[in-house]
């Protein structure tokens, strides 16, 4: 492997940062929790994990091959990685008073359709799609990756938001009556608004 156990772990704690940022998957997840409970929105952890391995990879082959060709492009990589956090925490907390989602096809019953569903908010999840192809690239020289380092990368964005998003569905599924609270909504937006603008100052120099 090339890159280092250290860049895994700061890896793995972004992930961690981005699981606690609510988005269109954490929506989709407490929909289906309030809705059936766990039981109904496991299955839709999983089919986001698809997402959580395409994203990644997709990532890594594309800006592996850009890095290559083209000089102080993960210089701006990690500009953009910046004002993408930035962004994203001004806008958690812009429209922290929104509530969850009432979606149909979310919280429609069965597995297969929560997997399905859990498919569909990954593949078309704004924040995935800027984290994986905009921060990424900022925690790892993806120029000369050797298959061992795309497996562990692609491994590590599976099982830590996976791990995060069962926990997250068993909680909410146990506590219903409590998380629906609009008041507790918008505080959990707004900290973790502030999560992701703290990062997105402090990548430009690390």
């Amino acid at each position: 492997m090339t890159i280092s156990a250290l860049d895994l772990l700061l890896y793995a704690g972004a992930l961690v940062i981005l699981f606690f940022t609510p988005g269109p998957v954490w929506m989709a997840l407490m929909a289906r929790a309030l809705s059936g409970g766990f039981r109904s929105a496991w299955p839709l952890a999983f089919g986001v994990a698809i997402g959580d391995a395409l994203w990644p990879l997709l990532a890594i082959l594309g800006v592996s091959w850009v890095a290559s060709t083209i000089g102080g492009f993960m210089v701006m990589l990690r500009i953009l990685a910046s004002v993408i956090f930035l962004a994203m925490g001004f806008l958690l907390i812009h429209r922290s008073d929104r509530g969850v989602a009432t979606d149909s096809r979310l919280t429609r019953p069965g597995r297969l359709a929560g997997f399905v569903a859990g498919v569909a908010v990954i593949l078309g999840n704004p924040k995935a799609i800027l984290f994986y192809m905009g921060v990424l690239p900022g925690f790892f020289d993806l120029s000369g990756v050797r298959t061992s380092d795309v497996v562990a990368i692609v491994a590590i964005s599976i099982a830590v938001p996976l791990i995060g998003n069962l926990c997250f569905a068993l909680f909410i599924g146990r506590a219903r009556r409590v998380f629906a609270s609009p008041k507790a909504l918008r505080r959990t937006h707004i900290i973790a608004g502030l999560f992701l603008i703290g990062v997105g100052l402090v990548i430009p120099f690390v």
